[in-house]
């Protein structure tokens, strides 16, 4: 069964891209010289951040949105033995187009 995961306020779920297995002149690198993926795919998006006066503010990323984000943004989690990173719309650096 797929677990189903429901991020609340401002939170985002995201699938962080794979390490880049060989470097740009074709030297393949070993796992613990892979550098941790800085971009990713929305999978989830909280409703928002609640602002002072009690109004939402909607979030501006949406699922299906490639992201870039800070190296050690965010808390990693494994979902179904797929790994997840749960990140503040605020740690979201940029959207790719």
């Amino acid at each position: 069964m797929a677990t189903k995961l429901r991020p609340l306020d401002d939170n985002v779920v995201v699938i962080p891209a794979e390490a880049e297995e060989k470097t740009a002149g074709g030297i393949v690198l070993p796992d613990a010289a892979k550098e941790k993926p800085l971009r990713g795919e929305v999978v989830a998006v909280g409703p928002g951040r609640t602002l002072k006066s009690g109004k939402k503010l909607a979030p501006s990323v949406k699922k299906g949105d490639v992201v870039m984000f800070g190296r050690y943004s965010g808390s990693d989690i494994k979902i179904d033995g797929v790994e997840h990173k749960i990140l503040r719309e605020a740690e979201i650096l940029a959207i790719i187009e």
